[in-house]
C-alpha cells in the first residue's frame, strides 16, 4: 500500500528547461511508481511575479503540463491539478498567516534572494514575500510527508514546518503533518551563461520544446574558460558550463574523461566540445520534444487530465480543511 505522499509543482511563468528536469521531473517520474504523488501547477504563485501578464500563466498552465506528460509523468499515477481550483490552499494561507510574523517572512532566505535577483527593492507586493505560507498551505492541504525541492527550497520546507509545528502546539491538534525535503541528486544546474542558476526570467535556459535549431544556438553560445583562448591553451574545468552539462546528460563517461584530459592538457577546442554536448542533448531532447509536440496539439485532452486531476486533489484538501477548522473551533 502506498503511504508516503508526495507534494511537488511548478510555476507555469513559462514552458519547463533542462534545470526543472534535473532538478525534479526525473524523481517525479520515479516516485509515482512507489508512492502518492501529487503535482501541482501553482498558477496562483506564478502570479505573485506576473500579475499584470495573467494570460501568460493561463496559456502556460497547458505548456508546463505537455512537459509533464512528455518526461514520463502519467496521470494514471500521479494527480496533476491547478493551484487555484482548489479553494482550501487559499483558506489555510488566510489562517496561517497569523501563525508567522512579518520579520520571520522577511528572513526566509529564498525569498530575500528572489527580491534581490528580480530587483523588486520597496515595491515587492505582500504577495509575493507571503508565498512560502502559500506554499506551507499546499504542502499541508494534502498531509504530504515528501516534498522533492532543490536546496534553495530547503527554507520553505523548513518554514512549513514551523507552521505545522505552531498550529498543532496552538490548537491542541496532530492534524497537520510535517514535510521532509527530498533534495534532487542534480540539485542546480547553471544557465548557459554560467553566471547562475538556469532561470526563464534570466534568458539563460534550454526549455525542454526547444528546436533542433535553438538548441543549437545556445549550445553555442555556452560559457566556458575564458581564458581558454588559443585551441592548444590548456583549458579549466572548474565553471565550465560545457563539461557540467556533460556530466549530466552524456552517457559515455569514458568519453567524458578523454575530453577532460584532453581539454585541461591542451589541444581541444570549445567549438568540438560544443558539438559533442549538442549531439548528446539532442539524444536526450528529441523523444520528448516530439511527445510534447503531439500532446499540446490536444488542448481536449490536457483539460481534461487537468479537471479530473483537480476534481480528486479537491476531495483530499477538503477534508484535512474540514479537520483544520474542527480544530479551530469554527465549525458552527
Amino acid at each position: 500500500m502506498k503511504k508516503t505522499v508526495v507534494l511537488t509543482g511548478d510555476r507555469p511563468s513559462g514552458p519547463l528547461h533542462l534545470g526543472h528536469y534535473v532538478g525534479s521531473l526525473v524523481s517525479r517520474v520515479a516516485l509515482q511508481e512507489t508512492t502518492q504523488q501529487y503535482v501541482m501547477i501553482a498558477d496562483i504563485q506564478a502570479l505573485t511575479d506576473n500579475f499584470e501578464n495573467p494570460e501568460k500563466v493561463h496559456n502556460n498552465v497547458y505548456e508546463v503540463l505537455a512537459d509533464y506528460l512528455a518526461v514520463g509523468i502519467d496521470p494514471h499515477k500521479t494527480t496533476i491539478f491547478i493551484q487555484s481550483m482548489i479553494p482550501a490552499i487559499p483558506e489555510l494561507t488566510m489562517y496561517y498567516m497569523n501563525l508567522v510574523t512579518l520579520a520571520r517572512v522577511q528572513r526566509n532566505p529564498t525569498v530575500k534572494n528572489e527580491i534581490q535577483q528580480k530587483g523588486y527593492g520597496q515595491t515587492v507586493t505582500a504577495g509575493f514575500v507571503n508565498y512560502p505560507i502559500n506554499q506551507a498551505a499546499d504542502i499541508t492541504a494534502f498531509q504530504a510527508t515528501v516534498v522533492p525541492v532543490g536546496q534553495d527550497q530547503l527554507p520553505m520546507i523548513e518554514q512549513t514546518n514551523e507552521i505545522v509545528r505552531s498550529f498543532n502546539r496552538i490548537y491542541k491538534t496532530e492534524v497537520l503533518v510535517e514535510a521532509e525535503a527530498l533534495v534532487t541528486k542534480t540539485a542546480r544546474l547553471s544557465g548557459i551563461d554560467g553566471q547562475a542558476k538556469m532561470s526563464k526570467s534570466l534568458g539563460n535556459a534550454i526549455f525542454l520544446k526547444d528546436t533542433a535549431d535553438e538548441l543549437a544556438q545556445k549550445v553555442r553560445a555556452m560559457y566556458t574558460d575564458p581564458n581558454h583562448i588559443k585551441v592548444e591553451d590548456p583549458g579549466n574545468l572548474e565553471g565550465n558550463t560545457v563539461f557540467e552539462y556533460l556530466d549530466i546528460f552524456a552517457t559515455d563517461k569514458q568519453k567524458i574523461q578523454e575530453l577532460k584530459d584532453h581539454y585541461q592538457k591542451g589541444g581541444l577546442g570549445d567549438s568540438k566540445v560544443k558539438q559533442y554536448l549538442l549531439e548528446q542533448l539532442n539524444a536526450f531532447l528529441e523523444p520528448i520534444r516530439t511527445r510534447r509536440q503531439e500532446y499540446i496539439k490536444d488542448k481536449a485532452y490536457l483539460r481534461e487530465i487537468l479537471l479530473k486531476g483537480t476534481s480528486d486533489a479537491n476531495h483530499i484538501t477538503q477534508a484535512v480543511l474540514a479537520q483544520v477548522k474542527q480544530a479551530m473551533h469554527l465549525v458552527y
